[in-house]
């Protein structure tokens, strides 16, 4: 998917501590990213997505993760993160992520994660809220 389907774009750093012993980001670290630009993609949508108000409404846990690497990234890289909602369910919503180095056009890593909205006391899920559909909706356009 090329970099201008995406709406929003979050850039980090690579820090030290995210990096294995060969000095590479270690793989588990790509899902703790996608959750940075995910925080970051709602709070753009004027929302404190882990807030506890949000919460009480507007709760995700995570169904499916798909992860791809392709490209190794290092300590002090800068990615850009760009992270897109693709589906909307009753529910469940998708998020399609693509992480590129700065400068580069082949993404390093590629991501797909679906979540649900659930109730954290009694973990039954719930429909998403409709304001918050609005906004997504509102912001997105078009879903896939």
């Amino acid at each position: 998917m090329p970099k201008r389907d995406f709406r929003f774009k979050h850039r980090l750093r690579v820090r030290w501590g995210e990096c294995d012993a060969q000095g590479i980001v270690f793989n588990a670290q790509y899902m703790n990213y996608i959750e940075v630009a995910q925080a970051e993609y709602f709070r753009n949508l004027g929302m404190r997505h882990y807030s506890e108000e949000i919460r009480q409404r507007f709760d995700l846990a995570t169904v499916k993760a798909t992860l791809e690497y392709t490209a190794p990234t290092r300590v002090d890289d800068l990615l850009d993160i760009y992270t897109r909602v693709s589906r909307l369910g009753n529910s469940s919503i998708m998020f399609i992520t693509e992480m590129y180095l700065l400068g580069e056009d082949a993404p390093c890593n590629k991501g797909e994660v679906i979540y649900a909205n659930f109730d954290a006391d009694t973990g039954v899920p719930r429909r998403i809220p409709d304001d918050i559909r609005e906004k997504i909706m509102a912001f997105e356009g078009a879903l896939d």
